[in-house]
């Protein structure tokens, strides 16, 4: 059984940035490809970045520039640095251990000035 536990979202201006953190317990971490994804009111949840075991990273094109996920499998945590956030990325954000049912709680991020 894995549990992942995110932090870090709140309410900033848009052009702000904010640190997601995902800290996971159980399983081997090192060896979950991670996900961040996020779901907006009346929107489906997307995938928002993605992070292999080897660190290889993929990313949605709207946040593509903008946004950098990473990892340090010593702490178990991924993270999401969002930068020259935009009202658009307004969402509750989660993260995921890839082609699993585990799911973080989410973190709600607001955009608004």
């Amino acid at each position: 059984q894995v549990q992942l536990v995110e932090s870090g979202g709140g309410l900033v201006q848009p052009g702000g940035s904010l640190r997601l953190s995902c800290v996971a317990s159980g399983g081997f971490f090192s060896t979950f490809a991670m996900g961040w994804y996020r779901q907006a009111p009346g929107k489906q949840r997307e995938l928002v970045a993605r992070i292999s075991t080897s660190g290889n990273r993929n990313y949605v094109d709207s946040v593509k520039g903008r946004f950098t996920i990473s990892r340090d499998n010593a702490k178990k945590t991924v993270y999401l640095q969002m930068n020259r956030l935009k009202p658009e990325d307004t969402a509750v954000y989660y993260c995921r251990v890839e082609n699993s049912e585990f799911w973080g709680q989410g973190t709600q991020v607001t955009v608004s000035s």
